[in-house]
């Protein structure tokens, strides 16, 4: 978790009148208590061993609308399928959770990229619902989208392919 969102989570648990939350993941536990007669935080972190993919776990007080998080890209497999192209020449972005995909910020919002669409390190390419936080979705690589291969509003699994990337 970063800084800034300890910071914000400590904002916006002392304007909510809340007098304590716990948020635990597999990195980290924060705890923050707020005195009734002061206006005061107390943030206790304690470092829990490190492991590669952390979940998530939140309370309804803590409802933060964005957390962007970055998927990793591999070189995807050869797939025999009817097409003519080698996909192995291909990175794939995968979904870094499981949660919701969506391809665009609403259902009246354009989508955030379309096969053909040049992307670069850090553009949004889509978003993951996970527990009703919407999580953003960047680019860890800069390419020509080649395919969208999950459908929009379906549920993903954690490391499911989601874009064929042409990097060239």
């Amino acid at each position: 978790m970063k800084l800034t969102e300890i910071q914000d989570l400590i904002k916006f648990v002392s304007k909510s009148g809340v007098s304590e939350v716990e948020l635990e993941t597999k990195e980290v536990k924060i705890v923050i208590r707020t005195p009734k007669v002061s206006t005061q935080q107390q943030v206790v972190m304690q470092a829990a061993p490190v492991v590669a993919q952390p979940q998530i776990i939140t309370t309804p007080v803590a409802q933060i609308q964005t957390n962007n998080v970055t998927p990793s890209a591999e070189i995807k497999t050869p797939t025999n399928n009817a097409g003519n192209e080698d996909e192995s020449k291909y990175l794939t972005i995968k979904s870094p959770m499981i949660g919701t995909f969506y391809r665009s910020a609403g259902p009246d919002k354009p989508a955030f990229v379309n096969v053909g669409d040049e992307i670069a390190t850090g553009k949004t390419v889509c978003i993951i619902e996970a527990m009703k936080l919407f999580n953003e979705i960047e680019s860890e690589i800069k390419g020509k989208i080649v395919k969208v291969l999950v459908n929009d509003a379906t549920p993903v699994e954690y490391d499911q392919p989601l874009f064929l990337v042409d990097p060239s």
